[in-house]
């Protein structure tokens, strides 16, 4: 088998705080209004993802997990996460405010929900003029003032919110509460895990008039009620991976491609590139593909050099 880059059919979610910016910024086959997520490569139960081009479309990715491990994870994914793909990759517009949530750790999800945690990053693409997002506590915080704040639905308040405009990264530890605010796209890095415990949602209702369920005794003890530094800083040097997030779960780069790019890695894990800015090529194996803002593609852990053109903005992401 002669692997190549591969891209997947997106996974779109209708949220309650979704809108249109899936469709008309990134370009993505929406057909709703309230289109808050798309899930662009994903081995969560009921929404694998499906692999749209080439002589493997139609296969999904535990189908070719199970084909190819090494050539498709790479030796170290193996060594590390087994054979269950250990990373899912979404991009997300809040017309409106997420709800206030958390997740728990590992140790916690895998007891409760057989899951991962969930350790997740976030890169903001676009951002409305004064768009923020709710990110830890303003100060030390502990469960008595957490439940006292909750229940007279002052919560925001003790909360900690940041102005944030295109290019800005937080790093979410599993534990820390957060939201993301309207009138943001975000490209978004995290675990393989859907488990999420939301603890305060406005008092929104569906369009049948329902709340949405709340996890409020669930998150008492997953809960980080101390401050956190979430907000990164990294270096932009152009036709470079510069480091960006690197945790236990994944490393993220960032690539300001300008004109030409040898990229080149180890066999022994896959990588995943979204780009969130411009248009670029992969020039391979005789062929030249073509991708643009919005698209997210997979390496295969055989691949370990490309050239890569353009002028865009690459995420860069590995294990």
């Amino acid at each position: 088998m002669k692997f190549y880059p591969l891209t997947f059919e997106p996974i779109l979610k209708e949220r309650i705080w979704g809108g249109t910016k899936l469709k008309t910024y990134l370009n993505k086959p929406t057909t709703s209004d309230f289109t808050g997520e798309s899930w662009e490569l994903s081995t969560v139960p009921n929404d694998i993802s499906i692999v749209k081009n080439g002589i493997l479309k139609g296969k999904n990715v535990n189908e070719l997990i199970e084909l190819y491990p090494t050539e498709f994870l790479g030796s170290e994914t193996i060594a590390r996460f087994g054979t269950e793909f250990p990373l899912l990759f979404k991009f997300l517009d809040a017309k409106q405010d997420l709800s206030i949530q958390l997740h728990p750790n590992d140790e916690l999800a895998k007891k409760r929900h057989n899951s991962f945690g969930k350790t997740e990053m976030w890169y903001v693409m676009q951002a409305d003029e004064n768009a923020r997002l709710i990110v830890g506590f303003k100060e030390n915080s502990n469960p008595d003032e957490y439940k006292n704040a909750l229940n007279n639905k002052n919560l925001v308040s003790i909360l900690n919110e940041v102005k944030v405009k295109a290019g800005d990264v937080f790093f979410l530890e599993t534990g820390t509460i957060h939201a993301i605010g309207a009138g943001i796209v975000i490209a978004e890095i995290q675990q393989t895990s859907d488990v999420t415990y939301r603890v305060y949602d406005f008092d929104r209702v569906d369009a049948n008039g329902n709340y949405r369920e709340l996890h409020t005794e669930l998150a008492l003890d997953a809960l980080n009620y101390n401050t956190t530094e979430a907000q990164v800083s990294y270096d932009t040097t152009i036709n470079s991976s510069n480091k960006v997030v690197h945790c236990d779960y994944f490393k993220t780069n960032i690539i300001p491609l300008v004109e030409k790019y040898q990229w080149k890695k180890t066999k022994e894990a896959f990588t995943v590139l979204m780009c969130t800015q411009g248009m670029f090529e992969i020039e391979f194996d005789d062929k030249i593909i073509q991708y643009k803002m919005g698209d997210t593609v997979l390496l295969p852990a055989v691949l370990d050099k490309l050239t890569i053109t353009g002028n865009a903005t690459l995420l860069e992401i590995s294990i």
